[in-house]
């Protein structure tokens, strides 16, 4: 059982993760409505897996992925995203994202890519 760390800003969005990450027989171990929060939040819990909302208020989900990785390299994170820019995705997954979902979500399509990150 994997302990995953949710940061969105939208609560129904958070409690589809949540939803999807019990499923997943995972632990919820936290939940992160910006992107400060959710810097500072995964350092204090050090969760295995992040999955982080690239549009967040604050600090976005690239300066997020970078602060997170600077500091520990092995850090596993989803970036989850409405967007269908893809050179901003291209950013977050070089500066060490593993993966990226796009919404609306497919339970089965996160459930893997999941499943996936954890094993990297």
């Amino acid at each position: 059982m994997a302990k995953v760390l949710v940061a969105d800003d939208s609560e129904a969005i958070r409690q589809v993760l949540q939803d999807i990450v019990s499923i997943g027989k995972h632990e919820l171990v936290g939940e992160a409505i910006d992107g400060n929060e959710a810097v500072e939040k995964f350092n204090e819990i050090q969760p295995d897996l992040l999955l982080l909302d690239l549009a967040m208020p604050k600090k976005d989900g690239l300066t997020v992925v970078k602060e997170i990785m600077e500091f520990n390299p092995d850090a596993r994170i989803i970036l989850i995203t409405a967007t269908d820019n893809q050179s901003i995705i291209t950013q977050c997954l070089e500066a060490g994202a593993i993966a990226s979902i796009s919404k609306p979500f497919d339970f089965d399509k996160v459930l893997q890519v999941i499943s996936d990150a954890l094993t990297v």
